[in-house]
């Protein structure tokens, strides 16, 4: 990174960051020499306590897994002993018996593997490889998908997979040693997948072997604890990495009680646990990142942690419980009624715990897990039960289903996201949308936060019509980082060829837009719900302008209005963009547009009449870059975009309205 980027991350931080940023740099030296003596981790008089392990799954728990999630997880778990693995869109083959733990698989570089940890650059921005992949592998994902395999079938060739997949990583990765050690949020959620692993292979001869008595573990084990207690995410970062540090801590000091620091480890982690979770959420229950696949994360790791404590007789607080309930509900509330979350923000397939064939559905998973935990409310969208992860969870506690409970649907206005809906039990139907009038995102960097003030997201029968982005990467390219997180990227208006927020760098917003909701009505039912809001972003210009949006969802008429209006004193060059889902098809003629697609093997279509102020122009892959959807983390394929370019003066009103048509009839706008 730049000396300008050092300049600007630092601007960001606290007195108390600083300091303790400082802190750090000096333990980091100290170990370095523990580092070079080869004893890291290991501190001489400490021994290790002789406790076996105490909560293994109860038998039961197999006979609840649906046969459809068992076909699943075994397709996936027998991919892997045929050396297949799939890792941010590209196939890993070298998987059997054990991968290269060091490999950037879709570039072909290697990070490094040797080397003292903290000594490794990690920020070297578009310079090969890519870490993310190589990390994601050592989450060991693949590795709890073998275990839970074994753990339906007591398939030996499973666990011996399993096996040979933890002493070729502590093999290759002796502590604070190579790459796989540079990051706490990889530290903790290895130890979440090892307690898992050694859980799931209880019935196997040789676990006992692979985990209790093996002094490589408890090598690894006490570094990854060690480091955990020294280097605490801080300050402007101590986002989802902190709870993914601190997740890992309490769920290791929970399963193996070792060493006679854990207990003070563990403890100190749930007092943090019990603090940070609550601060990083909204009383609504959203996550404070307003980064939907982030909440999905944060829940996971909560639930990891909350179960784990109460089969250890190491209970979380009542207050992580209530707040897991709570962010269960927002989950419920937001979702389309296909069960798929809004798109907002970043999203990098980031998983706490996989127990189940990665295809299967996410958060139809949390909802399920939360309906036995919690209980299902009756505006809850119908779950359909199919997942490995849910009976494993809850038998491990001993939990059964829980009662329906009478609490009304979570205003999520208040984290800034207001979803209009048609209403009925029909999902084909549909039409589901989501308005954005949220802060910037969490914490002073706002790291995963996109420039989307005032974007809107639009569904019909759970297809994309107007589509959210997506992320695509993290690092490698900053010019496709700094588009998928653009304002010209999403469904909104830019003004004067600038993006609402200023960024500083991939995981850093130097200005930060935030938005205000004006009005909201017709949430609970009625002909139209509608929305309005206003954000600050382009205060900053001269002369400075503000932009209001008001977006009104006619059930009836099945219309969508969405109305852009520009105060300012003088005149700006804007762009306003819709970006129409990959399934979408578009003739453009004029200032309108004729929108068609298929679902559920029936054909659908829209007409969309586009304000006149604007030239409009439709776009689709281009370099500049415009005109791009990214479904997965590492995929981005070419969409449609409708582009409409003028010069606005105060008071001008934009117009644009989108009506979903029957088959029958005349489709052109």
């Amino acid at each position: 990174m730049t000396v300008r980027w050092h300049l600007a991350r630092a601007r960001r931080m606290s007195v108390a960051e600083l300091v303790g940023r400082s802190r750090d740099v000096s333990v980091r030296r100290q170990w370095q020499r523990r580092w070079a003596k080869g004893r890291p981790g290991i501190v001489p008089g400490v021994a290790i306590r002789s406790i076996p392990f105490k909560t293994p799954l109860p038998a039961p728990a197999t006979a609840r897994v649906p046969a459809g999630a068992r076909r699943r997880l075994l397709a996936a778990a027998d991919g892997v002993l045929d050396g297949r693995w799939e890792v941010f869109g590209v196939t890993r083959t070298d998987m059997a018996p054990a991968p290269d733990w060091f490999l950037d698989a879709g570039r072909g570089e290697r990070a490094p593997e040797s080397g003292y940890c903290f000594d490794i650059d990690i920020r070297r921005g578009s310079t090969p490889p890519l870490l993310k992949p190589v990390w994601e592998l050592s989450r060991h994902h693949h590795t709890t998908v073998l275990a839970a395999a074994y753990h339906v079938t007591e398939d030996e060739r499973y666990a011996i997979a399993a096996a040979e997949q933890l002493r070729s990583w502590w093999a290759a990765n002796p502590p604070l040693t190579g790459v796989n050690w540079t990051s706490g949020i990889e530290v903790g959620l290895r130890l979440v997948a090892w307690v898992w692993i050694r859980r799931l292979l209880d019935t196997w001869p040789d676990a006992f072997g692979l985990f209790d008595a093996n002094p490589v573990f408890h090598a690894q084990l006490r570094a990854h604890q060690e480091y955990l207690a020294a280097f605490p995410s801080r300050g402007s970062s101590a986002n989802n990495h902190l709870l993914a540090e601190v997740v890992g801590q309490f769920v290791a000091g929970c399963a193996f009680p070792y060493f006679e620091a854990t207990d003070g480890w563990r403890d100190e982690a749930a007092e943090v646990l019990a603090r940070e979770l609550p601060n990083q959420t909204f009383p609504c229950g959203l996550n404070r990142e307003l980064a939907t696949a982030y909440h999905a994360f944060v829940l996971e790791l909560g639930l990891a942690a909350a179960l784990e404590g109460e089969v250890s007789d190491h209970s979380l607080s009542p207050t992580v419980w209530a707040c897991l309930e709570r962010m269960t509900d927002a989950a419920a509330a937001m979702v389309d009624g296909r069960l798929r979350p809004p798109r907002q923000g970043d999203d990098d397939e980031g998983r706490a715990l996989l127990l189940d064939a990665p295809e299967t559905a996410r958060w139809a998973s949390l909802l399920h897990t939360g309906e036995v935990l919690f209980g299902r409310a009756a505006w809850w969208p119908t779950v359909l039960v199919d997942d490995v992860r849910t009976p494993l969870w809850v038998e491990l506690a001993g939990r059964r289903p829980a009662p329906p409970r009478a609490v009304p649907r979570p205003e999520l206005a208040e984290a800034g996201m207001a979803i209009l809906r048609t209403e009925g039990s029909d999902v084909d139907d549909e039409l589901w949308c989501r308005c954005d009038h949220g802060p910037h995102g969490f914490l002073a960097i706002a790291a995963h936060a996109h420039a989307d003030a005032l974007a809107v997201e639009l569904r019909a029968g759970g297809v994309e019509i107007l589509a959210d982005p997506g992320t695509f990467c993290y690092q490698g390219n900053d010019r496709w980082r700094e588009y998928f997180r653009s304002t010209i990227a999403h469904n909104t208006l830019e003004i004067a060829g600038v993006g609402q927020s200023e960024s500083g760098g991939p995981f850093l917003w130097t200005h930060q837009a935030h938005g205000r909701l004006e009005h909201l009505s017709g949430l609970s039912g009625g002909a139209v719900a509608e929305w309005r809001a206003t954000h600050d972003g382009y205060l900053r210009l001269h002369p400075p302008a503000l932009h209001r949006r008001t977006v009104r969802l006619d059930r009836n008429r099945r219309q969508v209005e969405i109305v852009d209006g520009l105060e300012t004193t003088g005149r700006h060059r804007c762009r306003l963009v819709f970006h129409l889902g990959p399934a979408v098809d578009c003739r453009i003629r004029g200032n309108g547009a004729a929108l068609t697609w298929t679902a559920d093997g029936r054909s659908r279509k829209a007409a969309l009449a586009l304000p006149g102020q604007l030239d409009w122009k439709l776009v689709r892959g281009a370099e500049t870059p415009l005109g791009w959807h990214s479904p997965a983390y590492g995929i981005r394929r070419p969409t449609v975009s409708l582009v409409g370019t003028g010069h606005l003066a105060g008071g001008a009103r934009l117009v644009t309205d989108l009506r979903f048509l029957d088959t029958a009839e005349e489709g052109e706008p």
